[in-house]
């Protein structure tokens, strides 16, 4: 299956996730969706997240010297960002209680079935 298109919905919410957290730079906020089980994620992937954040007005950027070389751009949450994050979840929460009652009722239909 290609993991795509249901990527793309989640990996908004989770971004804003991170920055809520906190202000963080770019490769920060994707060695933790890496550490978090999002393997394979590029920067390809990261930055147009960020970027589309950014015009919705849910995160704002900053730029400034790193400790350890050129200029990072840091990114922090908006009160409007913080919004979204909150609605987002709830959102999430009810996807995947509904989502769940179908998906696990039919794993248990294929479990009786295979019992038989």
């Amino acid at each position: 299956m290609d993991d795509s298109q249901l990527l793309r919905g989640v990996l908004e919410g989770c971004v804003l996730g991170i920055i809520a957290k906190g202000e963080t730079y770019g490769y920060e906020i994707l060695s933790v969706l890496e550490d978090s089980g999002f393997e394979n994620l590029l920067e390809g992937t990261l930055y147009p997240v960020l970027t589309r954040l950014e015009k919705k007005g849910y995160i704002s950027c900053r730029r400034a010297k790193s400790p350890f070389g050129p200029i990072r751009k840091y990114y922090s949450i908006t009160e409007s960002g913080t919004e979204y994050f909150d609605e987002f979840k709830r959102s999430y929460e009810k996807i995947i209680t509904a989502s769940g009652k179908i998906l696990d009722d039919t794993a248990k239909k294929e479990e009786n079935k295979n019992e038989q």
